[in-house]
């Protein structure tokens, strides 16, 4: 058990709430958003992390493995009595135990004396499973725990979620049926049962018992999403600059992904380079200390998305309501790129010297231009002038390529030079690419005409990882307040017009005649 507890632990301990969500696979789930799945723990009974991606995912029926093999594996960890070995994720063995040899009473019992220690087994009741993981977990952070049931609408003839398109379960409905109605009475039970404990169990659903509905849940987590200034056309755009923290992971890209959609990102950003065109062959033979080898050419190659991440990427995308483009560092990735008909192509401050290639994108390419100016001066600004005539916007991105950038090096005033170059040159947009602490840079880029800032986020602490000691942590709340405030000083700046307010009044009228 110590083993196991240490593992939950550390998939727990990447996140900085006090939430967890149990997902099941009722239709109810397609009424939430997503997005809100992002910054808590997910625990997933059997096929669930098909409608989104888990942390934890309990199931003890072979079928599911059949189910997780043709969609992907998209957990963290898979607790299960199953002799599975999957590509991605890690498994913790765990008894069985049925409820036809033990009885209710027993598998109820387990649950709410739960001693500390003991092992854990999965019962044929999956969520009285879940919840006890939830207890775990719970005492594991020394406080109590929210525990929102998600998809657990009790009814067989309703359905499932609209993701789970094809069911592996080999039963007929009059047997699914009567697996899946007793479990209401099991769930009202566990409610009264665990009233007084570490866990506050939240129905979502219509139900009687149930603490909320999904449209309640989305407000109280997502409120930004419902208050309609995520439409603004003239609103600051905000992009999570993932660089390569996702390592390759699909599963740990999506998360990010979904963290920064939460937490009210406009767009994420990601990178491609030709790994071996990109780097000297001597750099790439160097020894280099990673998981997935012993080159620094393992470790690059194992960073890089690979064609099925980026048709991944733009469909999660486009299923949140995210934008997304990349750093496009090399000639062969632009011409990769353009298979997605990309918004925007980020030129980083890194190749600024590489004038061949960035004149290449800047005859060819029509779309919208990000340029990160780290690293440059004047001389490269008029040659930038001279040379992007032809895009459509040319973000032009105040850049400072320390990381972290020292307060005094981040001259915030290159930004109001920009904005009067506007004036000339209609399509240029000044914008902020942030290698600072925190948000204050940021927000007074916003103050000195910036449309539009960049911040580098992570998920976690990685030890073996490249030091990215200004990405904000989007297990945390970090990269949420970074965005509210750039909303905030956007509010505050206002209009330019001058003009009377309706909260302005006069103490002294001019009296009359």
């Amino acid at each position: 058990m110590a083993n196991f507890s240490n593992r939950v632990e550390s998939i727990a301990s990447t996140f900085g709430t006090d939430t967890i969500f149990i997902l099941g696979k009722g239709p109810s789930v397609d009424r939430i958003n997503p997005a809100l799945l992002s910054n808590a723990l997910v625990i997933g009974l059997n096929d669930a992390e098909r409608i989104a991606p888990c942390d934890i995912t309990i199931f003890h029926d072979g079928w599911v493995h059949e189910a997780l093999k043709a969609s992907g594996w998209r957990s963290r960890l898979y607790v299960t009595p199953q002799d599975i070995a999957p590509p991605r994720g890690d498994v913790a063995h765990a008894r069985h135990v049925r409820g036809d040899q033990e009885g209710t009473d027993v598998m109820m019992s387990r649950l709410v004396t739960d001693t500390p220690g003991e092992d854990f087994v999965i019962e044929d009741v999956l969520f009285v499973s879940a919840l006890r993981l939830a207890r775990l977990i719970a005492r594991q952070r020394g406080r109590t725990q929210t525990v929102y049931m998600l998809g657990f609408d009790f009814a067989a003839t309703k359905g499932y979620a609209h993701a789970i398109d094809h069911d592996y379960a080999p039963t007929e409905t009059g047997e699914r049926m009567a697996r899946i109605s007793p479990q209401e009475f099991y769930f009202i039970n566990t409610l009264y049962m665990l009233r007084d404990s570490e866990v506050d169990i939240q129905h979502v659903g219509d139900r009687a018992f149930s603490g909320l509905t999904p449209e309640e849940l989305n407000t109280r987590f997502l409120p930004e999403l419902d208050s309609g200034t995520d439409t603004d056309p003239d609103r600051v755009l905000v992009t999570a600059e993932l660089t390569t923290n996702h390592f390759g992971d699909r599963n740990r890209l999506e998360r990010m992904v979904r963290a920064a959609r939460a937490a009210g990102a406009d767009f994420v950003k990601v990178q491609k380079r030709d790994v071996e065109s990109f780097y000297p062959k001597e750099q790439l033979d160097g020894k280099y200390v990673s998981p997935f080898g012993t080159t620094f050419r393992d470790y690059r190659h194992a960073l890089e998305l690979s064609q099925e991440d980026f048709e991944f990427l733009d469909r999660l995308c486009r299923d949140l309501g995210i934008r997304w483009f990349a750093s496009v560092l090399d000639e062969p990735s632009f011409r990769f790129m353009q298979q997605f008909e990309p918004e925007l192509v980020k030129l980083p401050s890194t190749i600024s010297e590489h004038t061949d290639y960035l004149a290449h994108v800047a005859n060819t390419y029509k779309g919208g231009i990000v340029l990160s100016t780290g690293m440059t001066d004047t001389a490269y600004e008029q040659w930038v002038l001279e040379t992007f005539t032809s895009c459509d916007r040319l973000y032009l991105m105040q850049c400072n390529s320390a990381y972290p950038t020292p307060l005094h090096d981040c001259d915030i005033g290159v930004i109001r030079h920009y904005r009067d170059l506007s004036k000339a040159h209609p399509h240029i947009v000044p914008a902020y690419s942030s290698h600072d602490f925190g948000a204050l840079a940021s927000t007074l880029a916003v103050a000195a005409g910036a449309r539009m800032v960049e911040k580098h986020v992570k998920l976690g602490n990685t030890e073996w990882a490249h030091f990215d000691a200004v990405a904000l942590d989007l297990t945390t709340r970090e990269f949420a307040d970074y965005v509210a405030a750039i909303r905030e000083a956007e509010v505050i700046i206002g209009s330019e017009e001058k003009r009377v307010n309706e909260s302005e009044h006069h103490k002294y009228f001019r009296k009359a005649g």
